[in-house]
């Protein structure tokens, strides 16, 4: 587990994701940490070590990567994962017992990753742990519908892949109220846009396979929180349970989370140049972007997120096959899963990512194109949609 000098927290974004958890190896001087593969650790005397006894409970280079990204959401304790739904799995054992006492239902909005709501639904619901979807934009029927059973909301904000955005102050202030506590995706927006724990959030998960990673080469999750008591369970089981990423993986994180803001900037740019050429296109339903006056939870943006995102998704008017045919046409934009990495990807959500959430509530438009805009000339990309586009 990462813990997280409050010192470092008085640095700015850049200087901490260079510098947090990264002091030059006090042996050989190197300024980049060591990718340590040891897979255990020798001892001066029974009990007496550096801080590290077995690399399943504990890696130099991962720890280096978990105070980083700590520092980055404002958070006392970073813990990573294999993957982003290891770390979700991790974090929906705090709803289970002998600790948890209280409400079990998991709050869902009805719009959000198809593999969180198949991890929901499918594996953790039959182990009697029940969800809702609710509608998270609407904080007064939230607070007036509350379903007394509810242990966790959960919040991706934006979504995936509709990008509806969530107020996650006021949905903290009544979910705490209540007893019941808040996880907030943070994926999408990153700590560089949006910082959730500074808005009230209880704990903030990542698919660092994403925007951490930056460059579609490494798989990891992670979580951050600064409650003592949830640090605690979720180390304990990240250790007993031992879904951990490979010292490599971390090695990798940490460098692609160097150049995050820098990177954030120019997906946001792009995105906005992308979101230009859509909105009033004939081929275009509707732009789903959060900072579109019109787009759900633009409030919400606007109030707690510091620009947009790399994130754009659309409507083709013409349905379905027309979409998929858009989909196929482009050449800069690749079609491709996964997303917040250097290179613009496309793909249909409906019979690719989402194709888990068919028939529920979180089921989305068939017509719906998701595009994770990259850090490419931004002219060669508004060329290459506008091509596609022609096509239908």
């Amino acid at each position: 587990m990462g813990d997280v000098d409050e010192q470092s927290d008085l640095a700015g974004f850049s200087t901490r994701a260079i510098h947090t958890g990264q002091e030059p190896d006090p042996t050989t001087g190197a300024v980049i940490p060591p990718i340590s593969l040891a897979t255990t650790f020798a001892q001066d005397g029974v009990g007496n070590h550096k801080g590290f006894e077995y690399s399943r409970s504990g890696n130099p280079t991962r720890s280096a990567m978990e105070a980083q990204i700590a520092s980055l959401e404002q958070a006392r304790y970073g813990m990573s994962f294999a993957s982003g739904l290891a770390a979700e799995d991790n974090v929906l054992r705090l709803l289970t017992p002998p600790h948890h006492t209280g409400g079990r239902r998991v709050l869902l909005g009805n719009d959000a990753y198809g593999g969180t709501f198949r991890l929901i639904s499918k594996v953790w619901t039959p182990m009697g742990i029940p969800w809702a979807a609710v509608d998270l934009t609407d904080v007064d029927a939230l607070r007036a519908e509350w379903p007394d059973d509810t242990g966790m909301v959960w919040l991706e904000t934006p979504t995936n892949p509709l990008l509806t955005c969530f107020d996650i102050e006021a949905i903290a202030e009544i979910a705490h109220e209540r007893g019941a506590i808040v996880v907030v995706d943070n994926t999408f927006a990153t700590p560089y846009l949006q910082q959730p724990i500074t808005l009230g959030a209880d704990i903030v998960v990542h698919s660092a396979t994403k925007y951490l990673g930056g460059h579609s080469d490494v798989v990891g999750g992670f979580v951050a929180t600064s409650n003592d008591g949830f640090a605690e369970r979720i180390a304990f089981t990240q250790n007993a349970a031992g879904a951990i990423p490979a010292p490599f993986d971390c090695y990798m994180v940490l460098r692609g989370v160097k150049t995050l803001a820098v990177r954030m900037d120019r997906h946001c740019q792009n995105a906005r140049a992308i979101v230009d050429l859509l909105v009033g296109h004939p081929a275009v339903e509707r732009v789903l972007y959060p900072q579109l006056p019109d787009h759900p939870g633009h409030a919400a943006a606007a109030k707690q997120m510091s620009d947009f995102g790399g994130m754009v998704s659309f409507q083709v008017a013409a349905g379905r096959e027309a979409a998929m045919r858009v989909a196929d046409a482009t050449s800069i934009f690749t079609l491709a899963e996964s997303l917040g990495a250097v290179e613009s990807l496309i793909e249909h959500p409906g019979a690719m990512t989402h194709m888990s959430t068919a028939g529920s509530p979180l089921e989305v438009p068939d017509n719906l194109i998701r595009l994770s805009v990259g850090i490419e000339d931004s002219a060669d990309l508004v060329d290459d949609l506008a091509a596609a586009l022609d096509t239908v």
